[in-house]
């Protein structure tokens, strides 16, 4: 199952779309994306690096969050006595920092905060990769902390993406918690293995997760698209689909969930 969805710190209206394919081969993000342009960010899945050489209009971003994940299992794997003496432990500490800057910019308009990016979390992100080199040699070959520093090096040009782009986040985050429930999910229906309802489940998955994106009432918005989709069948006329979009000002107050000043 793969997961696209919009960056969820810097756009209003969130999509979640989830496709079904048999494979993990780059045919399907290269079709999926093909009428796309601009950043996607991704995991280090070399896939998406292959369809970003293909395209001109097309930039790959690489995820922190990743990159972190390799330093943290390499933390967890030592004896709590030497964890805080660990290189694993002060990457850690180093992308905490880039983190914690980052976050300080994520009220700010888009062109600022790649202004703000340059003036406090480049010099962050350098110190990191110059730190990286200089270690790698010290670590043993193939230990989780010397995959943890080969990710990164790996990585680098996709991992600095996010620097000259404001509207970039860090992570990819977002994506990884819309694919989680369906992870989580998917031991209740081991024995369901039709290709129609992987399908089938992608279609629902996708109007579930966007729905809850745009902070709507799964349940009630179903409800209420089952029961306003049926009155138009016999039209040919489709623009009656605009005020049924998860965004849209037109849906009835039952379909949201409250704010934070409300209480029901």
């Amino acid at each position: 199952m793969w997961v696209y969805r919009t960056g969820r710190m810097y756009t209003e209206c969130q999509i979640v779309l989830y496709e079904y394919q048999k494979t993990r081969n780059a045919s399907h993000p290269r079709e999926f994306l093909k009428d796309f342009s601009g950043v996607c960010v991704t995991d280090g899945y070399q896939v998406y690096h292959t369809v970003e050489e293909e395209r001109e209009d097309l930039k790959i971003a690489g995820c922190w969050s990743h990159a972190r994940r390799r330093f943290d299992e390499a933390v967890k794997a030592l004896p709590k006595a030497k964890q805080k003496d660990s290189r694993a432990y002060l990457a850690l500490t180093m992308i905490q920092a880039i983190y914690r800057e980052e976050k300080l910019l994520k009220d700010l308009p888009a062109e600022e905060r790649m202004i703000r990016r340059q003036l406090s979390v480049k010099p962050l992100v350098e110190a990191y990769f110059v730190w990286v080199r200089e270690t790698l040699p010290k670590v043993p070959q193939k230990s989780k902390t010397w995959e943890g520093f080969n990710y990164s090096l790996n990585q680098e040009k996709y991992l600095k993406v996010f620097l000259d782009d404001g509207e970039v986040p860090m992570d990819n985050n977002a994506a990884e918690q819309s694919i989680r429930g369906f992870c989580i999910g998917k031991k209740n229906w081991v024995m369901i293995d039709t290709i129609a309802g992987a399908k089938s489940s992608a279609i629902i998955y996708s109007i579930a997760e966007t729905a809850k994106a745009n902070n709507l009432k799964p349940y009630d918005y179903f409800e209420y698209l089952l029961t306003e989709i049926p009155k138009h069948l016999d039209d040919t006329d489709r623009s009656f689909l605009d005020d049924l979009l998860p965004w849209s000002p037109s849906l009835p107050e039952n379909c949201r969930k409250p704010g934070k000043n409300e209480v029901k």
